[in-house]
């Protein structure tokens, strides 16, 4: 018998509107992360001491349900965010039986997962918000620690399993990694997948 998957959780917010997909939503953070970006916000999401909910998708569905009216007068629903969600993309298929179509499942990802978690994902999720942090591969180490042509490759197979139109990508200035001209370049990259939705913003940076 397989074991019903769980989706580590370090944080639930609720009642959040038009800032992680459409309509109101409620935000689940998925504990584990496999960046180290320099200017992370959510570092509770990989840190040792934080308290983790594992919960299974009819733990999670019982704790997220009584906003179901909300979700469904605003078109809203259930954003997956992080950390990293799509580390745990096997959980998705399950949660999506629970709710149906009524709520819309959204994923706020780095992509930089095995490709075929990205399937899972793509099969029943309503629309990804990405954050690709910057095209050149060592602008993206230098920032994340990681290597970033993995997720610049999800992202090509995301647009050829989903409709390009589903999928928001983030493009970050980061101080003291990349420039104007970086992102423009990255932007052009963009462009060429058939991506258009695309969020141009500025990192603030406080140094104490």
């Amino acid at each position: 018998m397989t074991d019903t998957p769980v989706f580590p959780t370090a944080a639930i917010s609720r009642l959040r509107m038009a800032t992680d997909g459409e309509g109101i939503t409620t935000l689940v953070c998925a504990w584990g992360c496999p960046l180290r970006c320099e200017y992370c916000i959510n570092k509770f999401t990989w840190g040792e001491n934080t308290k983790i909910e594992r919960l299974t998708p009819q733990d999670l569905y019982d704790k997220v349900k009584l906003d179901s009216l909300y979700f469904e007068a605003t078109g809203g629903g259930v954003t997956f965010g992080g950390g990293e969600p799509l580390l745990y993309a096997n959980f998705f298929p399950l949660f999506r039986e629970l709710c149906g179509t009524k709520w819309k499942l959204y994923a706020e990802t780095s992509l930089c997962v095995p490709l075929e978690n990205v399937r899972v994902a793509a099969e029943v999720l309503d629309g990804f918000i990405v954050d690709i942090k910057d095209t050149d591969p060592l602008i993206y180490r230098a920032y994340t620690g990681k290597d970033g042509s993995i997720a610049l490759d999800n992202l090509r197979l995301l647009t050829t399993v989903t409709d390009p139109g589903k999928i928001r990508v983030r493009l970050p200035l980061i101080p003291g990694y990349n420039t104007e001209e970086n992102r423009s370049r990255s932007e052009k990259i963009l462009l060429d997948m058939g991506i258009t939705n695309i969020e141009r913003f500025d990192y603030i940076v406080r140094h104490e």
